[in-house]
């Protein structure tokens, strides 16, 4: 899950449960809080949901307590809203129900994080604090952008991939982004020229946000069950090894780049500038 998907459920999240009071908590694995079950429950229970905001791959839910709900879905998870008399799903690992007899559950794929902070400290908060800004923030502009890689180092992709400098690209996005800026994953910041930086930025944009459009991902779900509509038929050369480049036909290859594996079409992403 990125950050299209995380932008998709605080829109929705927002319509739904913004200024209703939360009734009740379930956390099946307890491990995944960053404090003991029954203090996070006093804490959260009867308090007013104020705000719903995405940063990374992080949502963040903000309560009129003065704390704040952060949830990371890890490797994936479903978060589905449900309303009074709904079946509930027959697994899940987290649920919260609204003074309205709403709510929603959360059936993670593998693990996920549930931190509560208070919104005054949430700089000290060891894997939020100190998030980049995604690329849909308003601040995110081309001068920052040139900036931030201007004072970086390294590859590009390990650059844009790293939360600290840009939140929330994942693997799955991050393979279109450079193909339609030319740009091959192992290419140094040093060796960018301005305008190569300006089409990453705007390749960068303008796939997140046909992302968002069509509701993210197609194995992934929106807050009402829905799933997201960006897939194969989307993608230029991600996950697509053997197939033709769809510029040049140049057969596209899966390639090795650090922890990580890269698509890429050998011929309109060359290593060399």
């Amino acid at each position: 899950m990125e950050l299209p998907e995380l932008t998709v459920l605080r829109r929705q999240m927002t319509k739904e449960i913004v200024g209703k009071r939360i009734r009740k908590v379930e956390v099946v694995n307890p491990k995944c809080l960053n404090m003991p079950l029954n203090r996070f429950r006093r804490i959260v229970i009867g308090r007013n949901v104020e705000s719903v905001d995405a940063r990374g791959k992080w949502l963040f839910i903000k309560l009129d307590s003065g704390y704040v709900l952060l949830f990371n879905p890890g490797m994936g998870a479903d978060i589905i809203r449900f309303k009074p008399g709904d079946r509930l799903p027959e697994k899940y690992q987290i649920g919260f129900t609204l003074d309205d007899g709403a709510g929603f559950t959360i059936r993670v794929w593998w693990f996920c994080y549930l931190h509560l902070m208070q919104a005054k400290k949430l700089g000290e908060h060891k894997l939020t604090g100190k998030l980049g800004p995604t690329p849909l923030d308003e601040r995110f502009t081309l001068e920052y952008f040139r900036e931030l890689l201007r004072r970086g180092r390294g590859s590009i992709k390990t650059f844009l991939l790293d939360q600290k400098n840009v939140a929330g690209i994942g693997n799955v996005y991050i393979q279109d982004m450079l193909f339609k800026a030319e740009l091959h994953p192992k290419r140094t910041l040093r060796s960018l020229t301005d305008i190569e930086i300006e089409k990453l930025y705007r390749s960068m944009r303008s796939i997140l946000e046909r992302s968002v459009e069509l509701g993210g991902l197609t194995y992934e779900r929106d807050f009402y069950g829905r799933r997201g509509r960006f897939g194969a038929r989307q993608f230029k050369v991600a996950y697509k090894p053997g197939k033709p480049c769809p510029v040049c036909r140049t057969t596209i290859r899966k390639i090795k780049t650090g922890s990580t594996s890269s698509y890429i079409c050998p011929t309109c992403q060359p290593l060399t500038a």
